[in-house]
């Protein structure tokens, strides 16, 4: 148990300070003549469920600001969109006649902000998708290896 902890101090990150706390537990619930096996097991799943709930909003500490450009990002590409748009109707409108390079101007601006719009929200996207994956492996790898440690300790101690 004391190399799982020196690994867990050398490698740091959300898992090592699950982990860490949960080991830490074990031991003290191990020598503690008060509580019997099944007060033992609950104090160390409790601990695992505490340290895990204290890590996760470090993990998603910056889902919101993905998320936020994504809405952003399609929000601008829509506002370029918008005013190329005007600038289209207000070349067609300011001559009398059809001056097609302002007009064409004005829609081409239009169509790349659009493009930069989607782009943007679909990186975004997939950039939000991907870390929210990452923490659901994070979070199912801290379930799997507290329970190892609670069935370990469950074993051991007959």
């Amino acid at each position: 148990m004391k190399k799982a902890q020196e690994l867990c101090d050398k490698q740091g990150g959300s898992v090592a300070n699950v982990v860490t706390s949960t080991l830490r537990k074990y031991a003290d619930v191990e020598n503690d003549a008060t509580l019997s096996k099944d007060q033992k097991v609950l104090a160390i799943q409790k601990e695992l469920e505490e340290a895990t709930a204290l890590e996760l909003p470090m993990m998603e500490l910056n889902l919101p600001v993905i998320g936020t450009i994504t809405t952003l990002g399609t929000l601008m590409g829509l506002l370029g969109t918008v005013i190329g748009m005007i600038r289209s109707f207000a070349a067609l409108s300011a001559g009398g006649g059809t001056d097609s390079m302002a007009l064409s101007q004005g829609i081409s601006e239009a169509l790349i902000n659009t493009a930069f719009g989607i782009l943007t929200g679909a990186l975004a996207v997939i950039s939000y998708n991907y870390y929210t994956n990452k923490i659901d492996k994070l979070t199912y790898s801290l379930d799997e290896v507290g329970f190892s440690i609670v069935q370990t300790f469950a074993a051991s101690h007959k």
